[in-house]
């Protein structure tokens, strides 16, 4: 476990000696300012991905750290190094004093759900697990098992199946593909809808563009979520069926279609998940073509806000498109080499999706 604090009011962390926390022995880093202006503590804790990963973890960081700013707050911020930190980071917290903590991922739920029995008082903000029953983010029935749960959900299938569709029209070889972590809920869900995107398209077009590396059941998945040597031979071996655009999907992993597109020496557009990979890796910027966004930073902002004010509602938020909760990014640089009808296009997809008109399944349903 690798714990912060950091102040909302300074930029920057100052590591200070402190004591070894039980978990996994290192030291905290504390800021050394002590300036905040209220006694309300957000804390959050990451699953093994990490505060860095330029996606899911940092963008829920980041929705905890912009409510710290707002309410003149500190943060603590305990990243977890792998499974067996998640409940010791959650004990250690609770025991701290946090008044709301952010669980980032389903992989946190049973031990989120443990931690939230034993502290009532406490308020959880759980992303992409209704924690209704199942660990494996399948379940949703809308209550979660604690009262002091608030779980954050997101239907990126609706988003991915925008992206499916312009990876349908831009694609030159006709074949597209995406890869993913590992095969849970919250990762095949962008799959699905990527899968129905390009569907929608061959019905709408008459073309016949295919999907590799998923296809409905069964995939390609590097086994974790981390960028490894698995992560570029899984990219390596979904474009080497002739894909020209490829989504990986499981944070960090996307390095690893990196490494595999700049080996193949061909052209090949990348489809970023979760944030503006345009925007949080530079290196992306001359292959990513968008991005599948999960807007995860403005609703854990907008829950720990609620949690500071004493007016939270634990019913589960689910991001959709109508709610502004998913989306997709611009074109970017690839503005000028996408079909001149394809926006137009997309919004007309978006308002099908939205009004219901176009039907996009997925496990938090249409």
């Amino acid at each position: 476990m690798k714990k912060t604090t950091r102040s909302a009011a300074a930029g920057t962390v100052a590591l200070l000696a402190a004591t070894a926390l039980v978990a996994c022995g290192e030291a905290p880093e504390e800021s050394g300012d002590s300036g905040a202006s209220t006694d309300f503590l957000p804390c959050i804790v990451s699953d093994s991905g990490g505060f860095d990963d330029k996606s899911f973890n940092q963008l829920s960081f980041e929705g905890v750290q912009s409510a710290a700013d707002e309410l003149g707050a500190e943060v603590n911020a305990v990243e977890s190094n792998s499974e067996n930190d998640y409940g010791p980071n959650l004990s250690s917290l609770a025991s701290e004093g946090c008044d709301a903590i952010v669980t980032v991922g389903f992989a946190l739920a049973a031990a989120t759900k443990e931690a939230a029995a034993a502290n009532p008082e406490t308020a959880y903000i759980l992303i992409d697990d209704a924690a209704d029953g199942g660990d494996d983010g399948e379940t949703f029935d809308g209550e979660a098992d604690e009262p002091n749960i608030k779980p954050l959900l997101y239907n990126t299938a609706q988003a991915a199946f925008l992206a499916g569709y312009v990876a349908a029209d831009y694609t030159k070889t006709g074949k597209v593909g995406t890869y993913g972590g590992q095969p849970f809920p919250t990762v095949t869900i962008f799959m699905d809808g990527f899968a129905q995107g390009v569907e929608y398209y061959n019905s709408e077009k008459g073309k016949d563009v295919k999907v590799v590396g998923w296809d409905g059941e069964n995939g390609s998945f590097t086994g974790g979520f981390e960028a490894n040597q698995a992560a570029t031979t899984t990219a390596k071996q979904v474009l080497d069926q002739d894909v020209d655009v490829i989504m990986p999907v499981g944070g960090p992993i996307y390095q690893g279609a990196l490494t595999a597109i700049d080996d193949s020496g061909k052209d090949i557009a990348l489809i970023g998940v979760d944030a503006d990979l345009y925007e949080t890796d530079p290196n992306t910027q001359d292959v990513v073509l968008t991005s599948v966004l999960k807007k995860m930073d403005v609703s854990t902002e907008d829950a720990v806000m609620s949690a500071a004010s004493g007016e939270m509602d634990y019913a589960p938020y689910v991001g959709t498109l109508e709610n502004d909760g998913v989306g997709i990014a611009p074109f970017h640089n690839f503005e000028g080499q996408v079909s001149d009808s394809l926006q137009d296009e997309l919004d007309t997809v978006r308002e099908g999706i939205m009004d219901g008109s176009i039907e996009v399944d997925s496990y938090l349903g249409e």
